[in-house]
């Protein structure tokens, strides 16, 4: 009772998986005078799993390096579920090889296994016991008993730790939203003739969709991409896109070269399975004229008077090959006129019962805004707000991004 006092004493002061771990063992070695003792946990829900993934702390007060229990002994003790006793590891003919070592020798060993709530979530082991009686059934109970005071105790220092990873994990994730954001226009340039917006909502703290425009030349460059897939790896590629694209306009004055360089960069640093849909434009204010090409990115809609016309000349999706040619089409723009540019966020957004949000709804929304003269904020805005009706709070799904165009 006074070990026992001892040991639930020492591991519930401890706070830090580590902390409790190392208390475990160093009480183990020294009340069952034993040479080394180990803890095992599962490092998963899946006890087939554990066979080859377990974490393990040792402590020891022997120079030499840790026992550790075999593949075979592990599997036993997660299918029985009870304790193990072995005495004399040399003729015991249930396992081949039960302990690896490099050096040193095991004579006996002794383990249990950590329960909590009837679910395994690890073992507790104590190798070659002191003095020639080996391990008894009074030690066989008080390493249990250890065992079932310390399980509680590791689990949650367990989760405790993932719990740091976690808000850990999310603050990073939020600073990668703030840089992600600060790499989209805080504001729209000042075109004479025109005026242009944009807007992006990811389906996660940061997404694969992103907008620009900015002045390139005497012309202003306006883009729309979407990155395959989701997450932090699609935020990644869109970095690199935006930073790929605003290079080349640097050195190319047609939108059709710019596409064509940026793809060729993309694909070296690309892998097979992603690739990039993307609007590019160029836009003469003066001349009042449009020069575009589109790497197989949903078709923009332009809206003149009171006719639709998808800009859909370009070719196939950035980076799946190393060198394509792509077209290049030119528009005369005049009063009145709205380019909305959209990713598939907002013609795929379901509702509750599965039905896609679709270009026509889309295009109905843009008409009805048109025909009403608002602004391309006001376009945008509600644009948005008829996915958000339709879904229904269904969650979203694909990243949203948009940017509308209009002629004054």
């Amino acid at each position: 009772m006074s070990i026992l006092n001892e040991v639930a004493t020492a591991v519930s002061s401890a706070s830090s998986l580590n902390a409790v771990i190392d208390l475990v063992v160093r009480k183990c070695v020294k009340h069952l005078r034993v040479e080394q003792a180990a803890v095992l946990m599962l490092s998963g829900q899946d006890e087939a799993a554990a066979l080859r993934t377990m974490v393990r702390k040792v402590e020891t007060d022997m120079q030499r390096n840790p026992f550790r229990l075999s593949d075979q002994v592990v599997g036993w003790i997660i299918k029985n579920q009870a304790p193990l006793v072995i005495n004399d590891v040399a003729t015991d003919d249930r396992f081949r090889a039960p302990i690896r070592q490099t050096d040193g020798v095991v004579h006996s060993l002794l383990c249990v296994p950590l329960r909590l709530k009837g679910r395994l979530i690890g073992a507790l082991s104590v190798f070659n016991k002191r003095g020639k009686e080996g391990f008894t059934e009074s030690d066989q109970r008080l390493l249990a008993i250890i065992a079932a005071q310390s399980a509680q105790v590791i689990e949650n220092a367990r989760l405790g730790e993932e719990e740091k990873a976690l808000q850990l994990m999310q603050q990073e994730l939020k600073m990668a939203h703030d840089i992600q954001n600060k790499l989209l226009p805080t504001k729209p340039p000042a075109i004479p003739g025109f005026r242009i917006a944009g807007r992006s909502l990811a389906a996660r703290n940061v997404g694969g969709d992103y907008y620009d425009y900015y002045p390139a030349g005497d012309c202003y460059a306006i883009c729309l991409g979407d990155v395959s897939g989701k997450g932090m790896p699609a935020a990644l590629l869109m970095a690199c896109t935006q930073a790929t694209v605003r290079g080349q306009t640097l050195v190319e004055s047609s939108a059709a070269r710019c596409i064509e360089r940026s793809n060729k960069l993309l694909y070296q640093i690309t892998d097979s399975d992603k690739f990039v849909t993307l609007f590019f434009a160029l836009l003469d204010p003066e001349g009042r004229r449009l020069h575009y090409t589109n790497a197989g990115h949903n078709p923009p809609i332009l809206l003149s008077d009171k006719q639709v016309q998808p800009l859909d000349v370009g070719g196939p999706v950035l980076s799946i090959l190393a060198s394509i040619p792509y077209q290049q089409a030119h528009l005369d723009l005049h009063s009145g006129d709205l380019l909305v540019i959209y990713s598939d966020g907002f013609s795929e957004a379901m509702n509750r019962r599965f039905e896609e949000f679709g270009e026509e709804r889309l295009l109905e929304v843009i008409t009805a805004a048109r025909d009403l003269e608002l602004s391309p904020e006001e376009v945008i805005e509600r644009s948005f707000e008829a996915v958000r009706q339709h879904s229904g709070g269904a969650p979203q799904t694909d990243d949203m991004t948009m940017v509308a165009l209009k002629v004054e």
